[in-house]
């Protein structure tokens, strides 16, 4: 079932100040306000109210694939990334021979505090016996490889260091085993299971260099919460000397933040933003809790003009939901030994049911949720995203039982009557201006052959090769 969506991208709007004077002969201009940034919700209301375009679904579509190849035009040229692909290339000699950074201390069936000191030391890559030579060290994790695939010479350096938090947290080392307990006659664990701890970093830093010229960097900070070990705040970047940058954070309080920024020598490519009035630290011990799911605002933007936004009341559109199954009973199965059971009034009560369930969810999504795709160019509206609930694939058929008089039960059986249970899902569906709909699967899988050819030719560059 598809779930809901929540995207977004940003937008900067100003404020216009105008300048006042007086009667004397001098004119005194004041000093103009200060810009003022729109929240993501003020962004997100304004852009709600965007007149919707007059092209055709067709020609959006024209315009939905030049704003794409635009893109990929732009990340077409990482392609020749080295940092990328020095990267790719360590993770193929990861695959080829595995690293126990705990030098076996996860796994081996004792308790132990796992420190990120005990992961440091420098890995060199022996390319004759295709294996990774350890040097202890106390300072940094290290690995020397070579930069490309089929180079035999180690000009590739990966350098990280971490510091620790004070939180920690558990991770099985050992499962239990389990069979059956003679003593207490049950089936069930009969060896406890063993625990490991880490503390968290707190900080990570990276280095790539590939020829003894920098050729990466990443850093990444977070603080954690006592309480259940989730980021209370955290910043992470990887900057690419190629051009490229992706920088992620997040903050945790009254209104709680997500973001994400890809660029290329300064243009964004895609941005991401999220911001929610959710309380997180009571969803983590009971996600069920709706009074606690707060709204939900999300952009998501495409070379600074593609924009999709969403905005969600989360604890309305879950009391909605409470709302539905609880209004809606699902049938009881009849009994089986019960001559008089009625299994065809049965399952047509059960395809009702699933039937006002399916479009019940739908009903609450385009209730509680706005979702919409924008052009910032050209300040309009292209389409809103709702769902629909509608069937999916061929129905399932299913053959009644039969009464089995001499057995005195019911009993499937290849004379029993066919009876047909559609398959229900909630589609996406773009809405555009003339009232028109079509399904979001549907509409993007008919056309956009040139950019699916590059697309193609993009994400084959990064796909190692298995020999």
């Amino acid at each position: 079932m598809i779930k809901k969506l929540f995207l977004s991208s940003l937008v900067l709007t100003q404020l216009m100040v105008s300048c006042s004077s007086d009667n004397s002969s001098d004119e005194i201009i004041p000093e103009p306000k200060p810009e003022k940034e729109l929240t993501l919700e003020e962004q997100i209301a304004a852009l709600l109210k965007q007149p919707y375009s007059n092209l055709t679904p067709a020609q959006q579509k024209n315009k939905f694939e030049a704003e794409a190849n635009e893109m990929l035009v732009q990340l077409d040229k990482s392609k020749s990334s080295g940092a990328i692909e020095a990267i790719k290339n360590l993770g193929r000699l990861f695959s080829l021979k595995h690293i126990d950074l705990f030098d076996g201390k996860s796994q081996n069936g004792v308790e132990e505090v796992l420190n990120i000191s005990g992961v440091y030391g420098i890995y060199t890559w022996d390319d004759a016996k295709k294996t990774w030579i350890k040097t202890a060290s106390t300072t940094e994790l290290k690995f020397v490889f070579p930069a490309k695939e089929g180079q035999t010479t180690n000009n590739a350096v990966l350098t990280s260091k971490s510091t620790s938090s004070n939180i920690k947290f558990s991770n099985v080392d050992t499962y239990s085993d389990w069979g059956y307990n003679s003593e207490t006659g049950e089936y069930g664990p009969i060896t406890p299971s063993v625990q490991d701890w880490f503390y968290l970093p707190s900080t990570v830093d990276g280095l790539l260099t590939i020829n003894g010229t920098e050729a990466a960097t990443f850093t990444s900070n977070a603080k954690y919460s006592s309480q259940n070990k989730s980021p209370e705040d955290y910043t992470y970047k990887l900057t690419l000397n190629d051009g490229y940058t992706w920088e992620m954070s997040g903050k945790k309080g009254v209104e709680t933040t997500s973001n994400a920024l890809f660029t290329y020598n300064g243009k964004n490519l895609i941005n991401f933003n999220v911001t929610s009035s959710a309380e997180i630290d009571k969803l983590i011990e009971n996600i069920e809790l709706s009074q606690y799911k707060g709204k939900a605002n999300t952009l998501i933007s495409i070379m600074d003009n593609f924009i999709i936004i969403g905005n969600t009341d989360l604890t309305a559109d879950a009391a909605d939901r409470e709302a539905l199954f609880k209004n809606n009973t699902r049938p009881a199965h009849p009994d089986g030994l019960n001559p008089n059971s009625d299994f065809k009034a049965y399952y047509t009560a059960l395809n009702a049911y699933e039937k006002k369930i399916s479009e019940g969810e739908a009903a609450s999504f385009n209730k509680n949720t706005k979702l919409s795709l924008v052009s910032k160019k050209d300040g309009t509206k292209i389409a809103d995203i709702v769902l629909r609930s509608q069937k999916a694939g061929d129905d399932y058929l299913v053959r009644l039982p039969v009464w089995n008089d001499q057995g005195k039960y019911w009993t499937w059986s290849s004379n029993g009557e066919l009876f047909a249970q559609p398959y229900l899902d909630e589609v996406i569906y773009l809405k555009f201006n003339d009232n028109t709909e079509a399904a979001l699967s549907v509409y993007f899988s008919e056309g956009f052959d040139a950019l699916r050819s590059k697309f193609t030719d993009f994400t084959s560059a990064f796909q190692t090769k298995n020999k």
